[in-house]
């Protein structure tokens, strides 16, 4: 216990991480070397990752939480680490993207702003900067967003994607966002989109009132074995739910949508139109 660190787990999130790994060790009777022993890292990155001198990865994370047994469950450093990397998102938000990039069917509904996986960098940096001036994130914490967005979108840019089934409410196309010449190239997006042959992209015209079964935005994920995940948000937080009669209902849900909107030529040709006016 000779020089022993004290540590402050209170100072900032890394300092609790390292807190965690200690306490985690410590409760297995291991030292810093005995953790080494049993892993690819030295003791003395162990050592600096503790006292937070070094960044916590999600590499390191997985493979400590293996040797310690607590992977997967409340006491995970994953876990914590995700909690860290992804803290200006929503919660579930995380756990739904690690479901979104083993999926081999995407549909979605969204209302009010176009969806993340077809936004333009410049489209996401100003609602990013829009929530950073009213002061509910950091500048950091914008960039890191947008950052994450763009990883979320390359990861579905793989030799065998996922099929993308989106249905937009009006309103994602009628609101301005970051000025004429951002909404303009992200109208422009979308219209690429469509010509995806993994794509399908559909309008939800205001008219369909109250046949719209959806008034928040809504995830569907098909996953290899052809088990679905649901994810559902409020403005304060995500929730997943992989129980498959919750989510079979809100797919029949999903298909009602679907024969109330435009088709694909239609909602094409609506954006068009709306763009055709932007300039």
């Amino acid at each position: 216990m000779v020089n022993r660190k004290e540590l402050r787990p209170d100072d900032s999130p890394r300092a609790a991480y390292g807190a965690h790994l200690r306490r985690l060790r410590e409760n297995q009777g291991w030292t810093q070397e005995d953790l080494a022993g049993r892993t690819s890292y030295s003791g003395q990155h162990i050592s600096a990752v503790e006292t937070a001198r070094k960044p916590p990865t999600l590499p390191f994370s997985r493979e400590v939480d293996q040797v310690i047994g607590c992977a997967g469950t409340a006491e995970s450093l994953e876990r914590l680490w995700n909690e860290i990397r992804y803290g200006s998102l929503r919660e579930g938000f995380p756990e739904y993207v690690d479901y979104e990039r083993r999926a081999v069917e995407i549909r979605s509904f969204h209302l009010g702003i176009v969806p993340g996986l077809l936004q333009t960098p410049e489209y996401a940096q100003a609602l990013a900067n829009g929530d950073m001036r009213r002061g509910s994130i950091t500048q950091q914490q914008a960039d890191e967003r947008v950052a994450f967005l763009m990883e979320r979108q390359a990861a579905l840019a793989r030799d065998r994607p996922p099929m993308l089934l989106v249905v937009m409410d009006e309103s994602c196309i009628r609101r301005s966002v970051g000025g004429a010449a951002v909404m303009g190239a992200q109208l422009e997006r979308l219209i690429e989109f469509a010509e995806l042959p993994n794509s399908v992209l559909q309008m939800a015209p205001y008219e369909i009132g109250e046949r719209r079964p959806f008034d928040l935005p809504v995830n569907l994920l098909t996953l290899s074995d052809r088990s679905m995940v649901a994810y559902a948000e409020t403005h304060a937080q995500g929730y997943v739910d992989r129980d498959q009669a919750t989510v079979v209902k809100l797919l029949t849900a999903y298909h009602q949508l679907q024969a109330e909107c435009l088709s694909q030529a239609d909602s094409v040709a609506a954006i068009e139109q709306v763009r055709k006016g932007m300039a």
